[in-house]
Formats: structure tokens, sequence, C-alpha cells
């Protein structure tokens, strides 16, 4: 059998900071500290926070193989969210035995050896095949749904005797539930939420076998959700008197560059049978998120609190601080993301019992109807993209470089907000938003009481709504990163007053766990002067700020002038689709079209053309959507649908592809021609001029072939083989430079653009010859520990200049300590499954994902061939 994989990332918990001063991670409780690598332990007086990520046996049924399931197992189920019932009347647990008991797969007797051998986090579905019976594009295509089963082995020492072990599961997707020793603990059903097991009951000294069993529906998702333990799983060992999970919590009443007020409330567990005598004691020290270190010398310590703790309780204490000449918190480019870690110690008897550590960080934050968001009473206007959780060919299993990768991205483009649609995010995608300075919009509900499709949310809310949405809170709310929190998604009911009165109802619930931030939801229908609309802090317009479709029919006027104090933002604007290098003609000479055949998009080839000017019926261009918040000054901002392509709804081919034409990135992680006119507006000092469509047309000799530029620029001039096409100036309705009678002959787009009467910047377009030969580049050469390299393939001729149609097959192999886990090329039609180390370019490129093995440093070569072309090899090096 499998043995317990002491790896300890972060033995350490959770210091709350609110308002202003708001924690990194949910602590101990939640995530792990960036940058270490595999196998990193530190220690912690009192308490161990062990990886079990390696080592699970896993077995996928697309039937059911033990007439379980939720139904049979709820009332064993719901007393796991107990903790989070404030409002209702907690659970009981039934008597006598829980259901699966007789279960082969719980018992410690059922032979696993020919089960799959997986580490996690884990998505079953990513490897395919596409074309999964019964599951609809709009899922992904990909075999979500069935039973799968999950064991390993826990050892508990002999040294844990007395100790409290819990079970912390980042998430589970979805219907989760737990045995351990053939005896059923408990489970969540939400997929996206992370939940808490008290595996104490349960557990013997020596070996204890742990059985999970998770439950997917066919029509539970209205995208790809992923499936299986597909985050970060913990074992947790502490003292029977210990700190609560989620158990801290700091707001700042006043903050400025002098000094911050902290208030900090620390909530005591005393799960021993006798009562107990406690002291707190916390210290705050600078954190460094580039190296993972602290400063040696603490910068403020709060007053000792002591405590008696009765039996089976739980008991807060308060202590209050001040910090001198504090490192304020910022979103990025225009502040700085400072960040601290505070250490919180529990005694008794003179005797350390538990430690927590969170990184957190100081800021203020104001929302105001006129001026919108300010952070440290600067201004900060929402450039803001939405995201899915999935992160392209390596599916919904999450790993961090990925999601740092995507972020680095965006950021390169102006980007300076999130929206997590529509779920609760990993917890270490909000300490990334920490380190990197991002504001963020976080969200945990796509419905509520009425369905958007048969098995979704629905089914759960009356009875987990508030465990939800408590859990959902307490986790995140220390992060700075988080600036408001969002209820809901275009919710069914959101029209009637029954929705008026859950709107309400949640409110008031978030408000409980955090009096501080705004709350809002994404709205497509209520109108202004709604009770849905009426009970949120900020009214949240999907489309409507820039008016749907073609239309310029605003919402932002009577939702100001209906609530002129709130905050107003899109929640969602744009939908423009494309993918990535196609070009269809002719091209529309408005500024903002409705896709549709033979106007943007291709039928035969699924094609959306990459002149950015297209968008779905509800959707507009984002030269439209720029125009028309040019007009209100008031509006805070948007968030684009989407930062990155995402797996499921891949309209407006919803029944032929796989993947979304949403994305300003493809879902390889390639640049389409959208973010380099994104980066014009966002980034306006930054010097850039990007030209599109590629000039390699043979098949249209002597035709109009648009030439379009996205610049900051004031003025530009455009060189066709030499010869100019003109000089144009921008006009303040205009946010790109449009040639649109050029005519096609090979050679040489070249663009020099100049701002406020001086050179910009210029760039040039060549004619490629035919495909010759393969070039490898990789975002990161040096790699370490269980950690990936982006490895990217590029057609090109002889010359170098890269063939932009090129649809070669390119065949992928790999020597070294590493393996290539998935390759893809942002086609969103491309059903080849990800495993597949051959991959056709699409538009001249492909990606291969590389993963290092952990504890095998040594040289890794990545080689790509295609027939009748050069190839091509690349060098990476594991440490």
């Amino acid at each position: 059998m499998m043995s317990l994989v002491r790896t300890v990332y972060n033995a350490c918990g959770l210091l709350s900071v609110g308002l202003v001063l708001l924690g990194s991670l949910q602590g101990a409780e939640a995530g792990v500290v960036r940058k270490l690598p595999d196998g990193y332990h530190k220690a912690q007086a009192g308490r161990e926070r062990i990886s079990i990520n390696a080592d699970w046996r896993f077995s996928r049924f697309e039937s059911n193989p033990d007439s379980l399931s939720y139904n049979v197992l709820k009332k064993w189920i719901l007393p796991t969210g107990n903790d989070f019932i404030v409002n209702g009347v907690k659970y009981d647990r039934p008597s006598g035995d829980a259901p699966g008991s007789n279960v082969s797969y719980v018992q410690a007797s059922f032979d696993d050896s020919d089960w799959e051998s997986v580490n996690v986090p884990h998505d079953w579905a990513i490897k395919g095949p596409f074309h999964a019976p019964n599951i609809p594009n709009s899922m992904g295509a990909l075999p979500i749904n069935g039973v799968g089963w999950y064991r390993r082995n826990l050892i508990i020492e002999p040294s844990d005797n007395g100790k409290s072990i819990f079970l912390d599961i980042d998430g589970a997707m979805s219907n989760s539930a737990i045995w351990i020793n053939g005896q059923l603990v408990g489970g969540w059903p939400y997929g996206y939420n992370s939940f808490r097991l008290d595996l104490t009951p349960y557990v013997k000294t020596g070996e204890n076998l742990l059985a999970i069993r998770i439950d997917n529906p066919l029509n539970f998702s209205r995208w790809y959700p992923g499936a299986g333990l597909y985050r970060n799983v913990w074992l947790v060992k502490v003292d029977p008197t210990h700190f609560s999970q989620y158990g801290t919590y700091i707001t700042t009443p006043a903050v400025s560059a002098e000094s911050a007020d902290v208030d900090l409330t620390v909530e005591i567990e005393n799960l021993r049978n006798s009562s107990r005598q406690v002291e707190v004691t916390t210290d705050v020290y600078v954190f460094d998120a580039k190296t993972g270190r602290a400063a040696a010398n603490a910068i403020a310590t709060f007053p000792q609190a002591t405590a008696s703790v009765a039996a089976a309780s739980k008991q807060t204490v308060n202590a209050s601080v001040t910090i001198a000449n504090p490192k304020l918190w910022g979103p990025k480019p225009d502040q700085e993301p400072n960040l601290y870690i505070a250490v919180t110690t529990l005694r008794a008897d003179g005797a350390i019992i538990d430690t927590y550590e969170t990184r957190f960080g100081v800021r203020s934050i104001t929302y105001d109807g006129n001026t919108g968001i300010s952070v440290n009473g600067k201004r900060v206007y929402i450039q803001g993209t939405n995201n899915h959780h999935d992160q392209g060919s390596i599916g919904a299993a999450f790993h961090l470089r990925a999601a740092e990768r995507q972020l680095e991205m965006l950021q390169e483009m102006g980007c300076n907000a999130l929206r997590m649609s529509h779920n609760p995010p990993a917890a270490e995608l909000l300490d990334l938003a920490d380190e990197f300075g991002f504001l963020v919009l976080d969200e945990i509900f796509d419905v509520w009481k009425q369905q958007k499709i048969s098995d979704d949310y629905h089914v759960y809310f009356n009875e987990w709504h508030e465990q939800d949405l408590r859990n959902f809170i307490r986790r995140d709310r220390n992060h700075p990163s988080i600036m408001a929190f969002s209820i809901g998604n275009e919710i069914v009911e959101q029209s009637s007053s029954s929705g008026g009165a859950t709107a309400r109802e949640l409110v008031k619930i978030v408000k409980e766990e955090d009096p501080i931030r705004h709350v809002g939801a994404g709205i497509n229908n209520a109108q202004a002067g709604s009770e849905f609309a009426t009970a949120l802090d900020i009214p949240g317009l999907n489309y409507q700020g820039e008016g749907r479709g073609t239309s310029f029919s605003s919402a932002y006027p009577p939702y100001h002038a209906a609530y002129p104090d709130k905050v107003l933002w899109s929640t969602e604007s744009s939908s423009g689709v494309s993918s990535r290098g196609t070009y269809l003609f002719p091209v529309t000479s408005a500024n903002s079209s409705t896709v549709q055949n033979g106007n943007g998009q291709d039928p035969n080839t699924l094609f959306v053309s990459a002149y950015e000017l297209y968008a779905v019926s509800w959707g507009s261009s984002p030269d439209k959507v720029f125009g028309m918040q040019d007009k209100f000054s008031y509006a805070a901002g948007e968030f684009v649908w989407t930062g990155w392509d995402y797996l499921g709804e891949p309209t407006p081919f919803d029944t032929k592809a796989r993947s979304s034409y949403f994305g300003i990135i493809d879902l390889a992680g390639f640049k389409k021609d959208r973010f380099f006119l994104y980066q014009a507006r966002w980034r306006p000092d930054f010097p850039m001029a990007h030209i599109l469509p590629h000039w390699t047309w043979p098949d249209r000799v002597g035709e109009v072939t648009p030439v379009h530029v996205f610049s900051s620029a004031d003025e530009a001039e455009l060189f066709v083989n030499g010869k100019s096409a003109g000089k144009l100036q921008r006009q303040p309705s205009n946010y790109r430079f449009r040639w649109d009678k050029v005519t096609y002959s090979p050679g040489e787009l070249h663009v020099v653009t100049y701002k406020n009467g001086s050179q910009w910047a210029e760039e040039t377009v060549k004619t490629a010859g035919d495909a010759a030969k393969l070039t490898l580049s990789a975002d990161r050469t040096t790699i370490q520990g269980d950690d990936l390299s982006f490895v990217t393939v590029t057609v090109v001729d002889e010359a170098g200049t890269t063939a932009p149609e090129a649809t070669n097959a390119i065949t992928f192999s790999i020597t070294g300590p590493a393996e290539i886990v998935s390759t893809d090329n942002g086609n969103p039609a491309d059903f080849t499954a990800f495993p597949s180390l051959t991959r056709k370019a699409f538009a001249g490129l492909a990606l291969a994902v590389v993963r290092s093995k952990p504890g095998a440093p040594g040289e890794i070569t990545v080689r790509a061939q295609a027939d009748g072309l050069e190839g091509a090899e690349i060098v990476l090096r594991a440490q």
C-alpha cells in the first residue's frame, strides 16, 4: 500500500486582514507559498500541514458502480457545513451506520493495483478523448461525467496520538464524499468550494485507508468544469486546542502613509473535554514575495491576549496595533503590491501549541458613484478581464505556474483586475493576484434557486447556500487584491421579487462575514430600480453599459440616476470573438458587427475573423465598448469577456468546436490581434504598434486587403512595399488606424507611428516564403521541482519569417527528467486529444507543455519534427 508523503509547503496559519489590511492566503488554511519547491518543509511549532497530493489510485466509472448518490448520502454530508450555519438550524449526523461501508472501494482489503496511479491536482476528463458520449460541446465535449474513486493510505504516527487530524480539500468536482477506514466522514457537493473534514474520530495509529468518491452528472455546468480532485489536498495535524479554520480576521480602521491601525480578531477552537487557558501573540514582518522570505525582525507586535476556552467550544480574542510608515499594497502599475507576513502563536501552560502564518497587505479602498474605485486615495480605472478556471490543455487541475503565466500576459496587456467568473477560484490564484497587484472581483454563484441547466447548483441552493457563501467569504476575505464580492451572475430570477429577496439575504450574509467590502452581481435583465439591483452595492452591467449588439442605448444613465452613490461597472463587456491569425474577407466597414456566416465567420473552416471587429449578437467590438466608455466618466471600468479562451462555450460554433472564441489570448496562450488593441488602450504610455493582417496572401494578389494598426500613438503612416499609403490622425472616436483600400501585392508592410509630434513606435510585416523549418522557444528554460515550461514551435521560411497559414503536423519528443503533458495550437476546432504528441500548427504555431519531475535535476531536450521541414530542438534545465 502507499505511504504518506510528508511534503509540507506551509505549516502555518491564517492571519486575516479585512478592509484596508487584508491577508493573502487564508493563511495556513489555504494555499502554497509561491516559489517553494516540492518537499519544502517549514517547521512550525504545534502544527503540521502536509501535502497528500502524491500516490493516489484512481478509477472512473461511466455508470454508477456502487449504488451511492448524493441523495443517498446527503444526511451524512450536510453536517460537514455546520460551522458555516449561523442563520439556520445545524444538521445532526444520523445515528447508526452510514451508507457505503459495504462498498469494496472503501475497504483496505480491496486490491486497487490495476487502478491508475495519479497525483493530484488531477482532472480525469482533460485527457479526453473528445466527443464524449452525451457531453455537449458547451461543456468541452470531454468526459467529465461519471463516478470517480480515489484511494490512498495515510500513516498516523504514534506521536500523533492526542492530536486533532483534519483533511483539507481545496476543490473536488463534484458531489464529493469521503471515507476513512470504511466509515463515511462527510463531503461537500459544490465542486468549487474548499472544505475541511475532522478525521480525528476515525483514524488510528498506523495505516489508514482514505477513499474519496466524486460524482459528476451529465448536465451540471454551462462550461467545462473539469472532474475529480482538481485542487490541492492537505492533512493538518494540530493540538486539540488550536486556531479555528479561517480563524483570524483583521481590519484596519485607519490607514495612511504614516500609520495603519490594525484590529485583530482570533478564533480559538478547543476540542478537548475540559476548558483551557491560552495566550495569543502576533508578530508582523515585511514579506518579500519574490524570494518567499520574511524579514528577520518584526516591525509590529500585537499585545498579548488571554482567554479561557470552554470544552468543545470556540472563543474569540481581540487585539490592536499600529504599524508605523506602512508599505502600502496597491495595484500595478501605479502602485506597488507590498506584502507583510504575520505570525500568530497560541500558548498553553507556557508551551506553544499552535502557530499560524499569513501574508497580507495594508491598503485602503473607497467606493464612489462618480469616481468608482480608489485604492490608497488614488482612483483606479478597472481594466479587467473575466476568467474561467481551466488552464487550457492541462485542464482544471490547478498548476501554479500555468496560473502565473496567465497573469503575466494579462498584466503585460495592461489588465489590472480579474473577475473570478463564476465561482470561487483556487486559493493560490488569489495569492498570485496579491503578489502581481491585481484587483479582484471574487464571485461564487452562477445560479440560485432557478436552474439554467438540469443538474446545476439550483439542486443544492436551498440547503447549501449559507454554508457555501460563508465558507467562501471566510476563506478569501483576507486577500488585499479582493476589492468586492459577487453573489451571482445573470441569475434567472433577477427580475422577480423572489430574486430581490434572495439577493438581500445573500448580501446580508456577506456583510456579516465582511462588513467592509461592497457586494455586487452580474446583471443582464434586471432594470434600475428593481429589487434585485437595489439590493446590491455594485450593480454590475453585463453588456448593457455599451449597449447590447448594434444598439447604442446604454444602461449607465438610468442606473446612475437611480443609484448616484453606487459604483457602476461592466461585469461583462464586449464578447468579441476571433480565431487567432485568421482573416476573412470582405471586412466590415463598421467599427462593430454581429458575427454570422459570410460576415466574420466561415462555417466550413470554423474560423472567426481576427480583424477584431466582430462580436456575438449581445456583444460589441472593443472599439465600440471604448467609445461608449468615454461617454460615461462615472463608470468604474470593465471586465472583458474574456481574457483567455477557455474550454466549452464555443460560440458562434456551439455544436462544432470545443473551446471559446471569446479570449483576447487563445487557449494555448498565444496572443490574438485583440491583445494589442487592448494594450494600446490600457497602456497609453507604452510605445507599441501592431499591424494586421499578416502579409502572405498568394491567392489575393491585386485584391483589396485592408490593413489595420493598433497603437497608442495619435498619428500613423503606412508604407506598402516602400510606398506611403497615407498618414492618418487618430480621431477621438477611433481606436485603430484603418487603411481599408490597400491592394495586396507580396512584399512588406511598414508602419511608423507618432505621438505628440515625435516618433512613437514602428513595426514591419513581411511576406513569407514556403515553410522550410521549425523553431522552438520556451517561456522558461530553467525549471525546478514539479514545474512547467511552455514551449512554442513556430513554422518559418528559410529567412525565419513565420509562415502564417502553416498547418504542418508537428511531432514532439523529449529526453531527460521531464514529460510532455499536453500539446495545443489555439484552434478552437481542433479535436486532437491534448496528450497527443502530434499536433498540427495553427496559423504557424503550436505548443508543448513540459513538466519536470520532482527531485530529478538534469538536462531536458525537447524536439519538434515535421515532414518536409527542418526540425528543431531546445534544451531546458531542471534544478
